[in-house]
């Protein structure tokens, strides 16, 4: 069944938004603490030019820091929120570039806090920290901070690139400001000749979920024209993003771009690579096989790339609404412990979770984490099955922000990027689990491991080929290629066809499909996606067997939040994330469930 008409934001009943009243009480209140923190960012000044005189002047500066930065995140938080709800409103608009421009402001201000610490000794950072005990709280940021400084440049110029962090942050904000604003999509027909409408969000999250053809294949030719008309605009936003990465990286003396956007995730560049190489030389066989089946069960002539998420049994959907959906996946987390699951049941009864569809609103999902406040998840729910296991996912991510807030100082809360995906997948598959082990019926078991299935093609296929695409972008970008849309259009349909071979008819619609996903600004985020499956993988099956003891030790993981490199993080569940061994038994698990979905027809 299918909406009628999309809601505008002031449409939407309460209880399906957030309540951003835990932030900020009102936009009045939001103004004044933004006009406050410009003001109060002077108080720095005292320690310019102090803070290599001793411990306690350091530890005094960044623990005023700490402080200044959480109120910081509120205001940032306060206003993304907004504009992720309805980026149609000039209000929201107004107030995002209100805080772009204090966030720029503040930057430079500040840049000398980082800078002069860059310039203290390491043996005189390791004195102080013995001087002064408290000072150890910030060692890991203290060294991640040293670990910069070859690629560190003159104070002078870093406070210009500080100052300018409005225009550097420029194509992303342009790519969401046109893609919730801007972008309007041809409505469809059904068979009776009645219009559907049509978004972004509805063909995510619903069309190209729907189990009839003409409906799915009709939302993906509007979707595509659509994209098709924007496509050399965002080519060159997107262009510019690149150029501008890879400027930096030549500026800053990194051997690649590469080099320096794995830099900040602590990964090394063979960790990299392994996600990408393995997954795709071994993971392709098992999905191309599984494409052939659909193919087969859905009776297609021809399989497109908008047919992979069809269900494979359309007759056949258990749960579709929300309430049962988050009873659901509260059962499914008791494995987890009391204090988890109470997290999950205050992120449902206290609207932390926006699920409304409308007009502006932000495609795809999300969970910020504002410091000191609580998690915040965007989601469009559209009753479909699926969105059970997003709205896991993004749970996942809201329990782990939550309990490294609670355990950690601001500055020791965020982990790697290379693990952050791990505990959000994770409760995919402890989803699955429960609901595998609540039934014998072979039908609701063969929906079940087609969720899995769609787990592992989000995050193995669909994020693993965006990787691809960047991957092959950067080597032209740093070659001196041309950024055209007919480049990044080629780029991505031979990523595509590289993975899926003769088993899914690609046509020009599927190479504008590099206009579909933000992460693209995100540096290199996509194929994250991956390795945090990959850890969560091993842990479900750890758990599985082990029971509370593993439970324990991944509890414990997520209350470290960053005070470890994420290899030194993942190893305390006991996995070695340097070698690609965990990569292939996460991806012999894959077929695994293509070998029993394939069993279960027979």
């Amino acid at each position: 069944m299918f909406l009628v008409e999309r809601l505008t934001r002031s449409q939407v009943p309460n209880e399906q938004k957030w309540d951003l009243t835990d932030l900020f009480s009102t936009r009045q209140a939001w103004k004044q603490e933004l006009a406050a923190i410009q003001q109060d960012m002077e108080q720095f000044n005292r320690f310019k030019g102090n803070l290599a005189d001793n411990a306690f002047i350091l530890h005094e500066c960044i623990k005023e820091l700490e402080v200044f930065q959480q109120r910081i995140i509120k205001v940032a938080t306060y206003a993304n929120l907004r504009s992720s709800a309805d980026g149609t409103d000039p209000e929201c608009q107004q107030d995002s570039a209100k805080v772009a421009q204090a966030m720029a402001s503040i930057d430079a201000k500040l840049t000398f806090i980082n800078l002069e610490i860059l310039e203290i000794p390491s043996e005189t950072i390791d004195n102080f920290i013995r001087e002064w005990p408290p000072l150890s709280t910030y060692r890991k940021m203290l060294t991640d901070l040293i670990d910069k400084k070859s690629h560190t440049l003159s104070p002078k110029m870093e406070e210009l690139l500080a100052s300018l962090s409005e225009v550097h942050d420029s194509p992303y904000m342009i790519y969401q400001r046109s893609k919730s604003s801007d972008m309007s999509f041809e409505p469809i027909t059904d068979e009776t000749g009645k219009k559907l409408p049509m978004s972004a969000a509805l063909y995510e999250d619903r069309y190209e979920l729907t189990a009839e053809t003409s409906i799915r294949r009709k939302a993906y030719q509007s979707f595509v024209k659509t994209l098709n008309q924007y496509k050399n605009t965002y080519a060159a936003v997107y262009a510019t993003e690149v150029k501008k990465q890879v400027t930096l990286a030549k500026q800053r003396k990194y051997q690649s771009v590469t080099d320096m956007l794995l830099h900040p995730q602590q990964v090394t560049k063979d960790m990299y690579l392994n996600q990408l190489h393995v997954i795709q030389e071994e993971l392709a066989p098992h999905m191309q096989r599984y494409a052939r089946f659909k193919k087969e069960k859905l009776h297609l002539k021809e399989m497109y790339i908008c047919d992979l998420k069809a269900p494979l049994d359309p007759n056949f959907n258990p749960v579709t609404t929300y309430e049962d959906a988050t009873a659901l996946i509260i059962d499914a987390m008791g494995v987890m412990g009391e204090e988890y699951q109470h997290i999950i049941k205050q992120a449902i009864e206290h609207r932390w979770i926006d699920l409304a569809d409308n007009v502006g609103k932000a495609t795809g999902a999300f969970c910020s984490n504002p410091y000191g406040v609580h998690p915040y998840i965007l989601i469009t729910w559209t009753d479909t099955m699926r969105g059970a296991f997003v709205l896991a996912h993004e749970l996942g991510h809201a329990g782990h922000f939550y309990f490294a807030g609670k355990h950690q100082t601001l500055f020791n809360t965020r982990s790697s990027t290379y693990f952050v995906e791990a505990p959000s997948t994770l409760n995919e598959l402890l989803l699955a689990d429960y609901l595998l082990n609540q039934t014998n019926d072979n039908q609701m078991r063969r929906w079940i491991i087609t969720q899995l299935l769609g787990t592992y093609y989000h995050n193995f296929v669909t994020h693993l080929l965006e990787a691809e695409f960047q991957r092959r972008v950067y080597d032209l970008a740093e070659q001196g290629t041309p950024l055209t849309a007919t480049v990044l259009s080629e780029q991505k349909l031979a990523a595509l066809s590289g993975f899926w071979q003769d088993t899914v008819s690609l046509d020009e619609g599927a190479g504008l499909t590099w206009m579909r996903q933000p992460h693209y600004y995100m540096g290199l985020y996509p194929y994250t996606y991956s390795a945090g499956l990959t850890v969560s993988t091993t842990v479900a099956q750890t758990i599985k067997h082990e029971g509370k003891p593993a439970v324990d030790r991944w509890i414990e993981v997520l209350k470290s939040g960053g005070t470890l490199k994420p290899l030194e993080l993942i190893r305390k569940v006991g996995i070695d994330m340097s070698k690609p061994d965990a990569i292939k038994q996460a991806v012999a698990f894959v077929g695994s469930l293509v070998d029993e979905l394939e069993r279960s027809y027979k």
